[in-house]
């Protein structure tokens, strides 16, 4: 039988690594749909070339691989250019997803992504689990993760589905706001209860 396919999101700094590293410890297969899109832009990949066509080298680290920091510069000075980067990505994007998620031997398969509800992705998935902490933490554990500044975090947290919109989208919701032996346990709680269900519904 098919796996059916949970959606994994949370905002910045919510622990989503975490909590699927966990599910993955319980046998269940996920992929990352931020792992993904680095994938598909490696080098030897035709997205890769297309995009070095378009864009010229400038766009080419000394290794031959994508310079991420130039091509956010690029696209996010133009919206026609974003968009024509988008629509050779994205559906490169969802099919080694899709892919990805076929070869799942589990009950289940994860799909991981930050922009789960902003991307409509969440259509494609056949339940949401969403990770949420308090923003004050969201914050103090982005900060000292990515080394990065609180008005950085902001603007990302920001550009981000608001909580509640995330959670307006949630069949489940894991409140990561406590220790990891915690978290485990309501991993486990989850991964059992899931392995219940037939299509991902009750």
């Amino acid at each position: 039988m098919k796996p059916w396919v949970l959606g994994l999101t949370g905002g910045i700094g919510s622990g989503k690594s975490a909590v699927v590293e966990e599910f993955g410890k319980q046998g269940v297969h996920w992929v990352d749909v931020d792992h993904v899109a680095r994938w598909v832009v490696e080098p030897g990949k035709p997205a890769l070339a297309a995009i070095a066509e378009r864009f010229g080298t400038t766009v080419l680290a000394p290794d031959g691989s994508l310079d991420r920091a130039v091509m956010r510069e690029l696209v996010f000075q133009e919206p026609a250019q974003r968009k024509w980067l988008e629509e050779l990505l994205h559906p490169l994007i969802r099919k080694e997803t899709v892919d990805h998620l076929a070869r799942a031997e589990s009950a289940y398969a994860i799909m991981v992504s930050p922009l789960l509800v902003e991307s409509g992705q969440y259509r494609q998935v056949d339940r949401v689990l969403v990770v949420d902490v308090p923003e004050v933490l969201q914050l103090e554990r982005a900060v000292r993760r990515d080394q990065s500044s609180e008005t950085q975090i902001r603007a990302i947290l920001n550009a981000q589905a608001s909580r509640e919109d995330r959670l307006r989208h949630a069949d489940d919701v894991l409140v990561n706001d406590r220790d990891l032996n915690w978290l485990k346990q309501e991993v486990e709680r989850l991964h059992n209860f899931y392995l219940t269900l037939r299509g991902g519904q009750e």
